[in-house]
């Protein structure tokens, strides 16, 4: 069973790009827009060359992050909808080239389970 609902399951499926943040021991930040697949309740990111990426050698030593999935439904009514998963992350090798697998510990989504026009409501839970 997965962590997201079937409606941030579809809405996920249906997005090209998620930002990825993560930060370095001494609690310097990274943010970068990378392609990305869900994998039951994980999230995976490959991508072009990744080991001299700031991510990876974030995650090397301090392997947290979060992600964020959004864009707008529509502008009038103003309608953003989105995901935000903060969790851990582990590099693993997929097809002899690395990539990162987020598992969930806190998902937080606006704009997808209840899709009122308008300023949507906020729903956190933790999943782990």
């Amino acid at each position: 069973m997965s962590a997201f609902t079937t409606a941030e399951l579809e809405y996920l499926k249906s997005q090209p790009l998620m930002r990825f943040a993560t930060a370095s021991p001494s609690g310097r930040p990274d943010v970068a827009p990378v392609v990305f697949e869900v994998d039951g309740s994980d999230i995976t990111s490959a991508g072009f060359d990744v080991t001299h990426t700031v991510r990876y050698r974030n995650v090397q030593k301090n392997p947290r992050a979060s992600v964020v999935v959004d864009d707008l439904a529509s502008m009038n009514p103003w309608s953003p909808r989105g995901i935000k998963v903060i969790g851990s992350v582990a590099i693993e090798e997929a097809g002899g080239s690395p990539r990162f697998r987020i598992t969930p510990e806190v998902i937080v989504s606006w704009g997808i389970n209840d899709t009122t026009p308008g300023i949507p409501k906020m729903e956190r839970r933790e999943v782990r």
